[in-house]
């Protein structure tokens, strides 16, 4: 009995640790894209890859929705730094982990 827990823990501590960290502010219903970018930075050995990605809407839109993908399901994070969901602006910083690639698909709505 013991080790079938055991078991299970580990099967769930396996599948959990390969999840990707998608970063989703707002809402994206009922709105409209706006602006999309693919942001990559190859790999390399023992660094962390950093990214500023900045928006600003020209038509003064309030943003609504802010989706931020990981595509390779790395093991990087996705923030705002400033701006986001009900501002006209966002800055977004991604950071992969030490030495990964780092390979988002950011999206705006509003």
């Amino acid at each position: 009995m013991k080790s079938l827990i055991l078991l299970s823990i580990i099967i769930a501590l396996s599948v959990s640790s390969g999840e990707a960290k998608d970063l989703i502010v707002g809402t994206t219903y009922n709105t409209r894209l706006t602006w999309q970018q693919k942001a990559e930075y190859m790999a390399i050995p023992f660094k962390k890859r950093v990214k500023e990605v900045f928006y600003n809407d020209p038509a003064q839109q309030i943003i609504r929705g802010i989706v931020a993908r990981d595509i390779d399901h790395s093991d990087a994070i996705a923030t705002i730094t400033s701006g986001g969901v009900g501002s006209t602006y966002a800055n977004i910083r991604l950071k992969s982990a030490r030495g990964s690639s780092l390979n988002y698909q950011i999206e705006i709505y509003v």
